[in-house]
């Protein structure tokens, strides 16, 4: 059987992504770093929401804040039982470094680099897929109150 790859794991070629459930990820820095938050948002694949996370990190780098919620997402997704999903985040930078097009330089991310492909060997099926800021509403309001909590 023919199989193609899909931000980091592989899923047969015309695989229907009806089954797939949805998740929505953003992290927030005021000042880069300066307080930070995560929002992550999770659908099914009916567009029932089944979770949402808006937390402080305290004070971090965007980029830390950004791992932090795919992080988050996944252990959520995968607590509550899914085997097939999508994440969607606008850091271009954490899509590319997860699906293998950008090199995980800063040695201070290669920890939860890790952590995220660990998770990802859980799925049946994932695809990470960068988008523009404006279809990431949910998360970014979400790691919004998240940064905003922080003292």
């Amino acid at each position: 059987m023919s199989l193609s790859q899909t931000g980091g794991s592989e899923k047969k070629v015309g695989e229907s992504t009806s089954k797939f459930w949805k998740a929505w990820v953003d992290g927030a820095a005021r000042g880069n770093p300066g307080p930070a938050g995560i929002g992550v948002h999770i659908e099914d694949a009916d567009g029932k929401v089944l979770k949402e996370v808006g937390e402080p990190l305290g004070r971090t780098t965007n980029n830390v804040a950004e791992y932090s919620a795919m992080v988050r997402a996944l252990e959520e997704a995968l607590a509550l039982g899914c085997a097939h999903l999508l994440v969607y985040t606008d850091s271009e930078l954490m899509a590319h470094q997860i699906n293998g097009k950008y090199a995980v330089k800063a040695v201070h991310l290669k920890p939860m680099f890790a952590r995220v492909q660990q998770l990802l060997a859980h799925f049946d099926s994932v695809k990470v897929q960068h988008v523009r800021r404006e279809l990431n509403k949910k998360a970014d309001a979400l790691s919004n109150v998240g940064a905003d909590a922080v003292q």
